[in-house]
């Protein structure tokens, strides 16, 4: 009999558990369920739109659902629009893939005045997210970024670019429009620890300094590096390229260019100042190392003159309606992708892959493992157990319940439509970013 499988979530964790039930012989049906008209996840929806490089990977997802085993089921949701014991009537299993989109916090004062932003949810705005805002305020002369990641260069690029450099990419006309009327002119980027703990990659750092509008300036104070430092340098290539490329730029002259980005080492940021009018300022502790990898304040602090502070420490999953969820640590327990209720003990039939199992941690090589992983223990522990085995089943409860679910179809005319929108105009893909609108084009025979 044919394993009927759901998966929640149509990013690369959940299109790539779909890929290891495919390859493993088993006679499969895999419904890939998404609460976006779109799939792809971060990939459409958190990759900076000057980085297309990276959505080769598209290509890739692409092929697995066509896949006649496979259908995606988009902008239905879990919770509103479906329930998992529902889910459970139509599949054998339950596969939760649904990522971590959310902004971890700070933890300091004033981190909920207005001008007071996370990361993601400016990434969410720049990609043309269907569930934010098409408007974004990019009034702040001066921008401090928290972080030392990649989401935090990203934001730091696409703050200081012009809207005419980021106009060759796939944004649509309200964000080019939002990026155009700008007025930054620096930003801050602050890290807590030294620069041989940067989290940077190596790629992404030197592209910092491609933009024909913008010079980076490394700041020489906090730019030191301790035994354990150096110790972990040597351990990490990535690491040694990441610091060479600083090395270089610290204390170099400026060549006037109209915009910059500053990278500020060992500050810690304790408060952002302002009122209900909005961010002033953002106060830091200068830190230093402590031998061990760690930092401590020194007591010396500093107040940075910046109207707006984006807050890219880190994403973090939400919880799920139906499904157990730790918020401590912000991912569903589990063993190995089995999930487990909060005593501990084995919820059957279900289970996680990707970051709402594991945390927002690692690259693509990692999701593919995760996936092999969680799936191997389903097609070890899995028996056939739905009472509705049909797809027919599947569609005709979402149509008795008014639910305008999309198909891979409907994403194939978007697609196409986004694609034509771009070569009008000379680019690659011009975006939708309006959910109603999605909804339109894919329905469109």
């Amino acid at each position: 009999m044919t394993l009927r499988v759901a998966i929640v979530g149509a990013g690369p964790a959940g299109i790539y558990a779909a890929d290891q039930l495919i390859k493993s012989g088993t006679e499969v049906s895999i419904d890939l369920f998404e609460r976006l008209p779109a799939p792809y996840g971060l990939v459409r929806y958190g990759v900076a739109p000057d980085h297309p490089r990276i959505k080769e990977i598209i290509k890739a997802l692409q092929r697995v659902l066509a896949q006649p085993q496979v259908r995606f089921i988009g902008n239905v949701s879990l919770g509103s629009d479906i329930k998992l014991e529902e889910l459970r009537e139509f599949y054998d299993a339950v596969v939760v893939s649904t990522g971590a989109m959310a902004d971890r916090e700070l933890g300091i004062p004033g981190e909920d005045l207005p001008g007071s932003y996370g990361a993601a949810d400016f990434v969410s705005w720049y990609d043309a997210h269907p569930d934010v805002e098409q408007s974004w305020p990019l009034d702040a002369r001066s921008v401090a970024v928290i972080g030392v990641g990649n989401v935090a260069l990203d934001v730091a690029r696409i703050l200081a670019k012009t809207g005419d450099e980021m106009l060759v990419t796939d944004i649509p006309q309200h964000v080019y429009e939002g990026l155009k009327a700008k007025t930054t002119t620096d930003v801050h980027v602050f890290a807590r620890r030294g620069p041989a703990y940067a989290k940077f990659s190596p790629l992404e750092l030197r592209e910092l300094n491609h933009s024909p509008n913008v010079e980076v300036v490394v700041h020489p104070e906090g730019f030191d590096v301790d035994e354990h430092g150096m110790e972990h340098i040597a351990k990490h290539k990535s690491q040694k390229m990441v610091l060479n490329t600083l090395s270089n730029w610290v204390g170099r002259d400026l060549e006037g260019k109209p915009h910059r980005i500053h990278l500020h080492f060992a500050e810690a940021p304790t408060e952002i100042l302002g009122d209900h009018n909005g961010v002033v300022g953002l106060r830091t502790e200068r830190t230093q190392a402590t031998g061990d990898g760690g930092v401590e304040g020194t007591g010396e602090i500093t107040d940075w003159d910046v109207q707006a502070v984006y807050r890219a420490v880190g994403y973090r999953s939400t919880a799920l309606p139906g499904i157990p969820f730790d918020e401590r640590a912000a991912v569903v327990p589990n063993d190995g992708g089995r999930v487990l209720d909060l005593a501990g003990e084995r919820v059957e039939g279900l289970y996680v892959t990707g970051w709402i199992k594991r945390g927002p941690v690692g690259l693509i090589g990692h999701t593919k493992s995760d996936a092999a992983e969680t799936v191997g223990h389903l097609l070890a522990e899995t028996t056939p157990t739905a009472t509705a085995r049909s797809t027919d089943d599947v569609d005709q409860w979402l149509r008795e319940r008014n639910i305008d679910a999309t198909s891979f179809d409907a994403w194939q005319r978007l697609d196409e439509h986004e694609v034509a929108l771009g070569a009008a105009a000379g680019r690659e893909r011009v975006k939708v970013g309006e959910r109603a609108e999605m909804l339109r084009i894919g329905a469109a025979e």
